[in-house]
């Protein structure tokens, strides 16, 4: 049996082993960071209230959650598939086709392939504006979840330089007084679980940094990656700021930066019904 995509008005969710493993690695590996930053470096200077140690442990978890919600809302979120089978006389009539116009059907999932809609092996589903299917958040990066994959990659980028700086500053400090009060834990423990962090802040800053930079420059050119690897040539009229808009959703704010504010979905301009 193949894998499908479980998708209904509120819920989406691709059953891929591969994905899912993904998925929860990148949970275990916030979790590990939380756990490093917070209570393994700042506690013991959050239990002596020192205002360092409270402010950056709350900023940090902060940063964390932030990141933890955008990749939820990325892989929870339907990217824009188009209905299966909709490729029906009544909703090629509903289309008002002129003499000659074509339109193109998918073979896989029987459904009206709309410009710029691609198929997704995984999902199984054609998705609009289909960037890639990425195993991190078990799910395509498509035209309805796009900020979210983005705000996941900043955050996850935020907190991988947070957690590096508090790495350094902590190796420091806790040198020159030889690890007085640095630690609750076993100093080798410290030491140990500290350079794990530090190995996991460049491994994940440097790839989300990457990817972080690739999508906003997919955004501001309006090219999705697919079409960037076919070399496929689409006819382009907004700015770049209506670019950001589209995907982000409405004037600049800071509901840009905020995974609970979902972007513009387009679903309802795609009137068709599953059969």
């Amino acid at each position: 049996m193949g894998r499908r995509s479980k998708c209904c008005k509120f819920s989406w969710f691709v059953n891929d082993g591969v994905g899912i493993g993904c998925a929860i690695f990148t949970y275990l590996l916030i979790g590990y960071a939380e756990f490093v930053v917070v209570f393994v470096m700042l506690l013991p200077e959050v239990v002596r209230a020192a205002a360092f140690g409270l402010f950056h442990a709350t900023a940090f978890t902060f940063f964390a959650c932030l990141a933890l919600v955008a990749h939820s809302r990325a892989m929870c979120s339907d990217p824009g598939s188009i209905p299966l089978g909709n490729c029906t006389t009544e909703n090629l009539k509903k289309l008002q086709l002129k003499e000659g116009e074509v339109v193109l059907r998918c073979t896989r999932c029987e459904c009206i392939k709309l410009d710029r809609a691609h198929h997704c092996s995984t999902c199984e589903r054609c998705i609009r504006k289909m960037d890639h299917h990425c195993p991190w958040i078990n799910n395509c990066v498509g035209e309805d979840n796009q900020k979210f994959f983005v705000l996941f990659t900043l955050y996850i980028f935020t907190i991988s330089v947070y957690a590096l700086a508090l790495t350094i500053r902590q190796l420091f400090i806790c040198t020159e007084k030889e690890w007085q009060d640095c630690t609750f834990l076993p100093i080798a423990s410290a030491i140990l679980l500290m350079i794990f962090l530090v190995f996991e802040g460049l491994l994940f800053g440097i790839f989300t940094l990457v990817m972080f930079c690739t999508q906003v420059s997919s955004i501001v050119k309006d090219e999705t990656g697919i079409e960037n690897l076919k070399k496929e040539r689409i006819s382009r009229k907004n700015t770049v700021y209506e670019n950001l808009q589209d995907v982000f959703g409405g004037y600049f704010s800071i509901s840009w930066f905020s995974p609970f504010s979902s972007g513009p979905s387009r679903r309802a301009s795609y009137a068709f019904h599953e059969v």
